[in-house]
């Protein structure tokens, strides 16, 4: 097997936003059986159905766990509530793009790490929907439960779905794990076809995950100090009211459901999920009020104190409990003339259903999250210096490897780990803003493989070495990518590199106007490589090209 992996990564300040523009080329070539060097068996071997489907399989790969007894249990439940199958998604109750664990019921019932993902279970089969990227880490991860569908569409899901349930049986979903559009989607194929699609009341996962599934975190909620601040909270809840006082529409409120939006809103932090300092929590924002759902005992006393400075008055924040959500949604909704305003890409179809239709003003994201988006010159000059302390840290790394690799004495989970020591060691650091990508060799085809103590191979000087990592900081989060090579690069792998750079180049130099999408650029920075012959028919779906401006920046990371 022959694995060519090139990335660059180009960051871009302008006076309105920040772009984080990624451009990826993978090439996976086959050739023959896979070779003895490769710690696992040739993934047709894995994820295959077998006929004692209940009982422990006879072999596994060594990243595999055993799910019989989970499916096995999940199924009485199923049959108890009269469902013939039952959707996992892997997300939470806030749509998030990164979960906290006790929210990964995908990967309890599957094994199945990967962060995109749908698990359709019925009462005689398992199986996972997933991309690209996710190929063959699923087959290393699943055991022979489960089956692989190469798709993540919401259509070969619902396709699959009418052919396995028969007409009239029921279908069930958890609403707090499904977007409003997702929901529309699976209800347009199934229930015009008479498959019945049931909004459960419990999610069955966590009944079979019990007490073994983590509590609610209850961790210090904490402010950003002015330092770090673009804008006072005041201002931007200002900012906020002005934008609904001139949406011709007229909305009387605005809800945020994105962990985010909240956590930039208040500008208040914390860490219930790895990697992302937010907090889970609902913003309801009227013109004359503001309700912040939250348990209260997890706000530092300067938190409470700051979001109740103001009260009582249009400023003065009310802390209700996080459970209290869909009830206080509900009283609302329900008044006359009011008119709440949504972001869908964030608002489950659980509290979707809370209010009623002529009071909803849709729009894919809040203005909250868009004004988000935009940066002042202050939040500017905080990721430029955020950015710079992070180079120095990668630039140790880089300088660490080229001594050490000749040596035979790194590995992908050593060198992720020293450079995560290293970037710590920076001024306002608080960790990793992802686990990090350190891959070498075979390792590098699978676009999101992060190492672990199974597949961890030692770096070569003979081999491709794929890093993608980032940091968090105080004042500004990084995502970095570099692909080095420390001995003689074929001239394939030269060719791939180099396609790669001109078109990242030819991106860096693009001069666009507003609104633009991420996909019109994405085929100008494809160009430069469609002129050679790397990209062909022979393997679409192991090409990769990536070229957006990543919710990682703009919509999930927090940066100021």
């Amino acid at each position: 097997m022959l694995v060519i992996y090139a990335a660059i990564t180009v960051q871009r300040w302008d006076s309105n936003f920040f772009t984080n523009v990624y451009v990826g080329l993978a090439w996976w070539v086959w050739q023959g059986k896979e070779t003895a060097k490769s710690p696992f068996p040739p993934p047709r071997v894995i994820g295959r159905k077998v006929e004692a489907r209940g009982h422990v399989p006879l072999y596994l790969p060594p990243t595999a766990i055993v799910t019989s007894e989970r499916l096995k249990a999940l199924r009485e439940h199923m049959r108890t509530h009269n469902l013939s199958a039952y959707i996992v998604p892997n997300t939470d109750a806030h749509l998030s793009e990164y979960i906290a664990e006790r929210d990964k019921r995908l990967t309890w019932m599957s094994g199945f790490t990967g962060s995109s993902g749908t698990g359709v279970i019925t009462l005689q089969k398992a199986v996972l929907f997933t991309d690209s990227r996710y190929w063959i880490q699923a087959e290393r991860q699943m055991d022979c439960n489960w089956e692989l569908q190469k798709s993540t569409w919401v259509t070969s899901i619902g396709q699959w779905l009418f052919n396995e349930v028969p007409a009239g049986e029921t279908i069930g979903l958890d609403p707090f794990l499904f977007s409003v559009d997702t929901w529309y989607s699976y209800h347009q194929i199934l229930e015009g076809a008479s498959r019945i699609l049931n909004m459960s009341e419990v999610n069955l996962v966590d009944l079979v995950w019990g007490s073994e599934r983590l509590p609610p975190p209850t961790n210090t909620i904490y402010c950003l100090t002015d330092d770090f601040i673009g804008s006072t909270w005041q201002e931007k809840v200002a900012h906020a009211r002005s934008q609904m006082e001139q949406h011709n529409k007229e909305p009387t409120a605005i809800l945020l459901s994105g962990l985010e939006e909240t956590a930039w809103l208040f500008n208040l932090r914390g860490d219930d999920i790895p990697y992302t300092p937010v907090f889970y929590a609902y913003t309801l924002l009227t013109k004359t009020d503001i309700s912040l759902f939250v348990n209260r005992s997890r706000l530092s006393t300067e938190a409470l104190q700051i979001l109740t400075a103001g009260c009582p008055g249009s400023l003065c924040v009310k802390v209700e409990d996080y459970d209290q959500i869909g009830d206080s949604l509900r009283k609302y909704a329900h008044q006359d003339g009011v008119i709440i305003w949504i972001g869908t890409e964030y608002t489950t179809l659980g509290l979707y259903k809370e209010i009623p239709q002529e009071n909803l003003l849709e729009d894919d994201f809040s203005p909250v999250m868009l004004s988000k988006a935009v940066k002042n010159s202050k939040e500017q000059k905080m990721m430029e210096a955020a950015h710079i302390r992070d180079a120095v840290a990668l630039i140790q790394y880089l300088v660490w490897l080229e001594k050490n690799v000749p040596k035979n004495s790194v590995d992908e989970v050593s060198g992720a780990h020293y450079l995560d020591t290293l970037r710590r060691e920076e001024l306002y650091c608080q960790g990793p803003s992802f686990q990090t990508i350190s891959a070498s060799g075979l390792n590098a085809a699978l676009a999101h493989y992060s190492p672990s103590n199974f597949t961890s191979q030692k770096l070569s000087p003979n081999e491709m070495y794929l890093l993608d990592s980032g940091g968090q900081y105080f004042d500004g989060t990084t995502d970095i990518t570099r692909t080095i090579h420390w001995g003689e690069p074929t001239a394939f792998q030269k060719e791939a590199y180099t396609r790669v750079l001109m078109g990242n180049i030819d991106l860096s130099k693009l001069v666009f106007p507003p609104r633009t999408s991420g996909e019109n650029l994405g085929e100008r920075g494809k160009r430069k490589q469609e002129k050679t012959d790397i990209l062909t028919d022979d393997f679409p779906e192991l090409c990769l090209l990536q070229i957006s401006t990543w919710r990682t920046t703009f919509m999930y990371r927090i940066t100021s």
